[in-house]
């Protein structure tokens, strides 16, 4: 990089380090979500709902078919 382009590039510094640690935070986020203990421990909320008569079978397998869908992609 020359010397003009970090002059100009400078100010906007904490911008692109801002940027990353945004991009970090999702990467960390996403990870979790896909952890098999998170994803175990969703699944087992639901089924707990169900056996609560909090959601019906329905709205279980629906449920349970998402939280499959986000851990795949």
């Amino acid at each position: 990089m020359s010397l003009l382009g970090a002059v100009f590039g400078l100010p906007l510094a904490p911008v692109r380090g801002l940027i990353r640690l945004a991009e970090l935070i999702q990467e960390q986020a996403e990870l979790e979500l896909r952890h098999p203990a998170a994803v175990r421990r969703r699944l087992e909320e639901v089924a707990e709902a169900r056996a609560a008569g909090l959601i019906s079978a329905e709205e279980e397998a629906e449920e349970t078919e998402r939280i499959l869908a986000e851990m795949i992609g």
